[in-house]
């Protein structure tokens, strides 16, 4: 059952083009995940908030039997004419992170990549995570981290956005190591974690980094149609975001975005199936 929750979340994710975003900003974070992974032939892989699948492509094309779920079917249609193009196969499935339609243990391996981490209640989208990875299996997440651009990005963007749901908590918690350890506690064993950046050059000036995602990414067009109608408000999101870009950008225009990527082992079982 679609809650009014949900059905905002996914209005937010249709809206813009993140097929663009993902392929112009990110193409090859999904391929970092899936490597760290080890992802390889013969694998039960599931991409949870696939988005257009940047991870769930990758690990396809590396031999593995991969399901692709998002909460907003726009995305998964769109990742389904990518793979196409891209001679990948695999399925693709409209699910909540927080309550996903799969068996308990079908995965040897669950990614998330930039997704998870958007779903709003945490304990209980890492408590899916988790479930439906088998025993021994690996459970392996790369996500924007509270101090990095993304993660700026939403803070620079709070003031101006409608406040969150009572329990909801911010998503660059999921680049907070510690964070992401309490959320998967006892039921992993194994983590591994480190701090990445990916080098973006799309925009070579704060202002163009600001109309891009005003115009193709959900939660920022969504926090600027908000502010229709005032113009002083709009104009202080703009400061804001142009300050934002300028401050990570180096000498070459270039930005570094960093991200927290964490393996896990899910407890309960050996390595290997």
């Amino acid at each position: 059952m679609t809650t009014p929750l949900k059905a905002k979340h996914r209005d937010i994710w249709a809206s813009g083009d993140y097929a663009a975003v993902a392929a112009d900003v990110i193409p090859d974070l999904g391929s970092v995940l899936v490597q760290a992974a080890g992802v390889g032939p013969g694998q039960r892989v599931l991409d949870v908030a696939a988005g257009t699948g940047n991870a769930a492509i990758p690990a396809a094309l590396a031999g593995a039997s991969v399901t692709a779920s998002d909460l907003t079917p726009e995305l998964l249609a769109a990742g389904e004419k990518l793979a196409e193009a891209r001679g990948a196969v695999l399925d693709w499935v409209a699910a909540d992170a927080e309550d996903m339609p799969f068996g308990t243990g079908e995965f040897d391996v669950v990614l998330s990549c930039v997704g998870v981490m958007f779903a709003p209640f945490h304990q209980a989208a890492a408590g899916e995570l988790v479930r439906v990875c088998r025993p021994g299996g690996t459970i392996a997440l790369l996500n924007w981290t509270p101090a990095g651009f993304v993660g700026q990005l939403f803070a620079a963007m709070k003031p101006f956005a409608a406040p969150p749901p009572a329990g909801a908590q911010p998503p660059p918690l999921w680049g907070d190591e510690e964070h992401v350890r309490e959320l998967l506690g006892d039921r992993v064993t194994g983590v591994s974690a480190r701090t990445g950046s990916v080098r973006v050059e799309r925009f070579a000036e704060p202002g163009d980094f600001r109309r891009y995602f005003r115009d193709n990414y959900g939660p920022t067009l969504a926090v600027y149609r908000s502010l229709a109608g005032d113009p002083d408000r709009t104009a202080a999101l703009d400061a804001a975001l142009d300050e934002l870009a300028g401050r990570f950008r180096a000498a070459d225009g270039s930005m570094r975005w960093e991200y927290l990527l964490l393996t896990a082992t899910r407890s309960g079982g050996p390595a290997t199936p």
